[in-house]
């Protein structure tokens, strides 16, 4: 009876190795290919992946315009834009062209951002240092930064007119808050025993800001700075709308008046290209500013 059970047994094995190299031998097709598609797709880099991205939303683009699914005068065709940046480019659109247009709105930008870090950052520092500044000056960053630029706007053409500062004064105003608000939390994120260490071995108060809080909350810092930039250069269009004649939203704002479509796309691809550099500048100036910084 042992003796037929163990031949049974030794029967079983054998049926099951067998089946074991069965499904081994036709798995390993699968799992070959698993592999091969893991080693093409680790030598590709993240930027191959986004030029995918773009050149897929270009074809579909290019197809809805060449099978017409939607009007010409609702999603011109890449073509179309082309040629309008390049004829914008050279000949201009309401009296300046793409250069001036371009020019114009990257410097109200620059202007409001470097006066925004300039006072945001000392506020932001003594906010986080000091409890009389934050019970002050805080619930007033907190009462108009949920405030959509445009609900100001009148209030600021009231008091300032229509000229440039009130432009810059409104971007000013898009751009302040998250550099404050994250200059604030980079001061609280300071380790203490940093700074006790260093008025232990007698620091003063403005060599304590400068070497201590001041390095480690630039990370933060800067965070607030492409934060508070993305937010000026999207307030720009608010911005320009007020009696302008020069900028890319007053450009854009004038095509859309006359349905010229072409150029309101061209318009909105030349921000955001500009945009993106300013992006990817100040990631690289992150980088080297504060290479200790792992995000």
């Amino acid at each position: 009876m042992s003796k037929q059970i163990t031949e049974l047994s030794m029967t079983e094995l054998l049926n099951t190795h067998t089946a074991t190299e069965s499904i081994t031998q036709t798995s390993a097709p699968a799992h070959n290919q698993l592999r091969r598609l893991q080693h093409w797709s680790s030598l590709l880099s993240d930027r191959v992946y986004s030029v995918i991205t773009f050149a897929l939303l270009l074809l579909i683009w290019s197809g809805i315009s060449v099978l017409k699914l939607v009007p010409e005068l609702f999603l011109p065709s890449p073509l179309s834009v082309l040629r309008k940046l390049i004829s914008v480019a050279d000949e201009g659109f309401v009296d300046a062209t793409l250069l001036a247009h371009a020019a114009t709105s990257v410097a109200r930008v620059l202007v409001a951002l470097i006066i925004a870090i300039s006072t945001a950052v000392p506020i932001g520092i003594s906010i986080g240092l000091n409890r009389y500044a934050r019970a002050m000056i805080d619930p007033l960053i907190d009462f108009y930064r949920p405030i959509p630029p445009l609900a100001y706007l009148p209030l600021i053409v009231i008091w300032f007119g229509i000229g440039e500062a009130s432009k810059i004064i409104l971007i000013f105003l898009a751009v302040f808050a998250p550099i404050a608000i994250a200059t604030v939390q980079g001061v609280r994120r300071v380790d203490q025993s940093r700074i006790r260490a260093s008025l232990s071995l007698g620091a003063s108060r403005w060599q304590l800001i400068r070497y201590v809080i001041l390095p480690s909350a630039a990370p933060d810092i800067l965070t607030g700075v492409r934060i508070g930039l993305g937010v000026g250069w999207s307030t720009l269009v608010a911005a320009e709308l007020i009696a302008a004649t020069r900028g890319l939203g007053f450009m854009i704002q004038s095509a859309a008046q006359f349905l010229v479509t072409d150029v309101v796309v061209m318009g909105i691809i030349v921000i955001a290209v500009i945009a993106f550099v300013f992006e990817w500048g100040l990631r690289q100036l992150q980088k080297k500013l504060v290479p200790w910084d792992e995000t």
